[in-house]
């Protein structure tokens, strides 16, 4: 891992968010004396996107499930993550303390630095190429306090703000700062930081560090944002911000430059993306932007990437959870051609025998992770896979929607960036990709659901239905769609109730289209395998041989709405939880810090 040795800023570990331990100036001053020291100290800020409390589980994997693709598995409680998945969650709940703890953390690092680099003796007796280091290390720095406080602001909305040291505030109990002012500042931020930084080829690093396109591609997330809708303290509702077409310019711009750039391209493999991630080798053509990196296989800095979520597995050799499930009708949004379906979506399980077993459909798990395409086996839950913080589709999606927004319809260029994560998706059957609309409505519909097809499980779903005040509404389209699911109408009439398969050996090394294919699915005569789950029922009694599966039948009422521990999204409100409570303990510390929208 490029980040393997500590950050030689530390932070106490008291309950107080703010209450961090201050250096004295003079070992202030001994940390920024050298370039060689400065970057010890930027390593921490680093850090403090890692372990189970952000993006090694917490941040990516437990705050963000609650769309319209993927939930976390299991029966509601209020106080875990099932009630953060549900909306249900109370500020008592465990999963909320320490990202909100950890996050503000990483704030009081890069602050540290963000102030020691201007006045370090470097710029004074440093040689040139120490001044552009400084420069390139002040450039990440304020990129990462300004993905910081984006972290803090999509799950909790307006939050407290500082910009300098603790230890330089006349008070450390802040109030809450109109999340609007926030982002002005890190746009702000991150356009200097546009200027320090270096694009990839020019840094020779990898996806661990940040590069030009990072800190472009993260200004373009957080403008549209900016722009969007969210959940305002008073009147307590969803509104959109202001002067939204200036952000849409400003994401419009920040993508066509990285597009522009040549530094990064799409994968031709969907599939080999996200296997590179398992294996630390970098993809030849840098769709991943940016990843927060995972190493020692500890809680601080590792990840539980692919063993907390993704394809479970029973047997010993590979042992994880599958602790995200799949909404079944999510499966249906994919066409039988798209290869993302097997690979976001594992339809099976790998059983004590190392067979692939087949699921029944309320048991599906998210795909894009596997411990088996790691190296790592035994017992073992840090696998050292980092997550894909930004991807170039991700660049192309936003650009069009962009593009959509500003001239009032999609130019050509948008086009043809939808068309280039069409075509990938749908590789060897071209034919099939579809006519992307033209109007701006239709455009940008396409847009909504062409990224959750390509980001299924990488934590942008929720966020993206709230900044386009689409949460309510997809909600109550997936009970809808979840009701036809069971009742076999609408899309889903020749959806079949059931399924007989036979199990076959799990190859790690094949394809998850390939793992599919291999089942040995019973089909009655004139019935192609792969149109199996698109077919009424093959059969009444159970072949010989052969297993029964419930499918559509495993849906029933209480899955949908109705009951307070088992319902999909049973305790949303709008208006109310498209953001979640801050812990408890985070307000008992602080007297002038209220809780807000309901809570």
């Amino acid at each position: 891992m490029l980040f393997s040795v500590s950050g030689l800023l530390s932070v106490s570990s008291c309950g107080d968010y703010l209450d961090v331990e201050s250096l004295s100036n003079t070992s202030e001053a001994q940390q920024f004396d050298s370039a060689s020291d400065t970057f010890s100290a930027l390593v921490g800020v680093y850090n403090a996107t890692m372990g189970d409390n952000t993006y090694g589980q917490r941040m990516n994997l437990i705050l963000s499930q609650s769309g319209d693709d993927l939930r976390t598995s299991g029966d509601y409680n209020a106080n875990d993550r099932r009630g953060v998945s549900c909306f249900g969650a109370i500020p008592t709940n465990t999963e909320l303390l320490r990202p909100f703890l950890d996050t503000y953390a990483g704030i009081e690092r890069a602050n540290l630095v963000i102030k020691n680099i201007p006045i370090s003796p470097v710029y004074k007796t440093g040689s040139n190429a120490d001044k552009k280091l400084m420069d390139r290390y002040l450039g990440e720095a304020l990129t990462l306090r300004a993905h910081f406080y984006h972290d803090l602001i999509k799950n909790w909305g307006d939050v407290p703000f500082q910009d300098v040291p603790s230890s330089d505030l006349p008070s450390v109990y802040l109030s809450k700062t109109d999340r609007d002012v926030i982002y002005d500042k890190i746009l702000d931020d991150l356009l200097k930081a546009e200027s320090l930084v270096p694009w990839r080829s020019e840094g020779s690093t990898t996806s661990q560090r940040i590069s030009k396109a990072a800190v472009k591609g993260l200004r373009a997330r957080i403008a549209l944002a900016r722009g969007g809708y969210s959940l305002r303290r008073s009147p307590q509702m969803m509104m959109q911000g202001s002067n939204p077409q200036k952000y849409y310019q400003i994401a419009y711009e920040e993508c066509k430059d990285i597009i522009n750039s040549g530094q990064h391209q799409l994968n031709p493999s969907y599939e080999g993306l996200f296997r590179s991630l398992h294996t630390n080798t970098p993809d030849a053509t840098n769709e991943i932007i940016y990843s927060i990196g995972a190493f020692g296989g500890n809680s601080r800095t590792d990840s539980k990437i692919g063993y907390y979520n993704g394809l479970r597995h029973d047997d010993t050799d590979w042992k994880s959870s599958g602790g995200i499930s799949a909404i079944p009708v999510y499966f249906y949004e994919f066409t039988k051609y798209d290869l993302r379906r097997d690979i976001n979506i594992a339809i099976f399980r790998v059983n004590t025998s190392k067979q692939e077993e087949l699921q029944t459909s309320i048991n599906w798990n998210d795909g894009k992770f596997r411990k088996s395409w790691t190296s790592i086996t035994g017992t073992s839950q840090n696998l050292g896979i980092d997550w894909p913080l930004l991807r170039y589709s991700d660049i192309l999606l936003m650009f069009a929607e962009a593009d959509n927004e500003i001239h009032n319809g999609p130019s050509q260029e948008a086009i043809n960036a939808v068309m280039a994560v069409r075509q990938r998706a749908y590789a060897g059957n071209l034919g099939q990709v579809g006519t992307i609309p033209t109007d701006k409505p239709g455009f940008f519909n396409y847009i909504v659901k062409e990224r959750q097809l390509e980001f299924g499980g990488e934590g942008l779903r929720k966020y993206d239905l709230i900044r386009w005040n689409l949460l309510e509404t997809k909600i109550n389209e997936t009970r809808t769609k979840l009701t036809q699911f069971m009742n076999g109408t609408g899309a889903y009439a020749n959806v079949p109730e059931y399924i007989f398969y036979k199990k076959v050996a799990y190859n790690k090394d094949k394809t998850a289209q390939q793992n599919v294919s291999d089942i040995d699915f019973y089909t009655a005569t004139g019935t192609v395998k792969a149109d199996i789950f698109y077919s009424p029922n093959q059969s009444v009694a159970t072949p010989s041989g052969y297993t029964k599966v419930n499918w559509r039948l495993a849906m029933t009422q209480p899955y949908i709405s109705g009951d307070p521990v088992k319902s999909y999204a049973y305790y949303f409100q709008a208006n109310r939880k498209e953001l979640l409570p801050i812990a408890l303990d985070v307000i008992n510390s602080n007297y002038n810090l209220t809780q807000d929208y309901g809570y």
